[in-house]
């Protein structure tokens, strides 16, 4: 519904532009003064208000100020008593709509109030689709309450205000992009480009073209000067995931954007200037990789001043339930299927599986059962064959006391729904033995 609030203390011609406003479909209330448009305003917000200048207990150029401070996606038009052009350019400049000239032809106010509600309105879902995205990209979308997700986002937000060049380290499917992103959303950087790309998906010659653009007639179908990301992420952010798979040559070039902060297109002789934060995230264990000479030590060294471990999901089994609701919710709604749960036995496979995709896995996974199950709670006859009769891949692993012991912990927590006392009691063991052990293992 259209809202309007007319502020105005002059009785009759109050009620009169009321009456033709709300004969235009417009949800109309009224004001004698700023004192009691304000109480008003508290209850309801309303998509613009008209105001007069002249109030027993305010000025209404200054209350049009006041309000907009208040309510930045409510617009105001002023009505002036004489036309007064100096109090119309005050009022536009205290974030006024328009304004228009007190007594004049009714008529000329519908359209006013259609283009206001409109940029109101428009203001609005802007407002709330920010919000949305912001939410999206942030801190607040990494699910997960144990001890490991905490440190790492902690962490994260301790850099993310600054302009330090981060490394990722984790498995595969461990969220380094959505952590990447969440730096970049907190950073200062936040309204300029975040650009994304995967050093794994191209060869030698293409990637350093994608990363720093080339110039017409670089290399056999070369035609035009085409733009890199560096170029295109100025002011803002480039994430560069797989780092690890990059070639030794072109590793020497990031170092000198990282060094110098300056690159040079392929085919060009002179360098151009890039302001650009550095993310970079590898599953691969770079340092040793540097020792053996299939990295560039001094790169990994730039590249490093901020490590940051994302722990695998097996070692934060207390997170698997909100992650697995939150999957089922979303694929849910995207079939148009009514909200889901998970049964007790399904979650608890959920908890034994050693999720080595991790959270890109158990994703995949919630997906398959959403779509198989007919009601409305997940069943285990919906998971893989694979979560449903687990078989260790490494025979010597059978053997090893740490793993067995390790896993046994798992399956005794998942039986007790995370409760500590009651494991270390079904156990046999002190509480203090069990925090040690759950301390060793990294199990959350």
């Amino acid at each position: 519904m259209k809202t309007v609030l007319i502020i105005d203390d002059e009785e009759k011609l109050r009620k009169l532009m009321a009456r033709v406003i709300s004969l235009e479909g417009f949800d109309v209330t009224e004001s004698a003064d700023a004192r009691g448009a304000m109480k008003k305003l508290e209850q309801h917000p309303v998509d613009v208000i008209i105001c007069d200048v002249k109030l027993p207990d305010a000025n209404g150029i200054e209350l049009c100020g006041k309000l907009k401070k208040i309510y930045p996606f409510t617009e105001i038009i002023v009505l002036t008593a004489y036309g007064n052009i100096q109090d119309g350019v005050q009022a536009i400049r205290n974030g006024a709509f328009d304004y228009i000239t007190k007594g004049d032809d009714n008529n000329k106010i519908i359209p006013l109030l259609h283009r206001a509600i409109e940029k109101a309105q428009l203001q609005q879902r802007l407002h709330h689709l920010e919000g949305r995205v912001g939410k999206k990209y942030s801190f607040d979308a990494i699910l997960g309450t144990s001890k490991q997700i905490r440190e790492a986002v902690s962490l994260a937000k301790k850099v993310a205000v600054t302009d330090t060049t981060v490394l990722l380290l984790g498995e595969t499917g461990t969220g380094k992009e959505v952590f990447a992103q969440a730096i970049h959303t907190e950073s200062s950087r936040n309204s300029k480009s975040f650009i994304a790309i995967n050093c794994s998906a191209f060869g030698k010659e293409l990637l350093e073209s994608e990363l720093f653009g080339h110039k017409a007639g670089a290399f056999t179908g070369a035609v035009k000067d085409k733009k890199g990301l560096f170029e295109e992420a100025n002011g803002g952010t480039i994430f560069l995931d797989e780092i690890g798979e990059m070639n030794l040559d072109l590793q020497a070039k990031l170092l000198r954007v990282l060094e110098a902060k300056e690159f040079i297109k392929v085919g060009d002789t002179k360098t151009q200037k890039a302001d650009v934060r550095i993310i970079a995230a590898t599953n691969r264990d770079l340092q040793k990789e540097s020792e053996e000479g299939t990295f560039r030590l001094d790169l990994f060294y730039r590249l490093s001043v901020f490590q940051l471990n994302l722990p695998a999901l097996r070692d934060r089994i207390k997170d698997i339930e909100p992650l697995a609701l939150c999957f089922a919710k979303m694929f849910a709604a995207k079939i148009s299927k009514r909200n889901v749960e998970l049964s007790a036995e399904y979650l608890e496979k959920l908890k034994l599986h050693q999720w080595k995709g991790n959270i890109r896995e158990l994703k995949n996974v919630i997906e398959r059962s959403v779509i198989l199950s007919e009601s409305e709670q997940l069943e285990c006859d919906s998971l893989p064959y694979e979560i449903m009769h687990p078989v260790s891949n490494h025979a010597g692993s059978v053997f090893d006391l740490a793993v067995v012991e390790k896993n046994h912990i798992r399956k005794v927590l998942a039986h007790t729904k995370g409760n500590k006392t009651e494991a270390a009691r079904l156990m046999n063991i002190g509480l203090t033995t069990l925090y040690r052990k759950l301390e060793e293992y990294r199990i959350a």
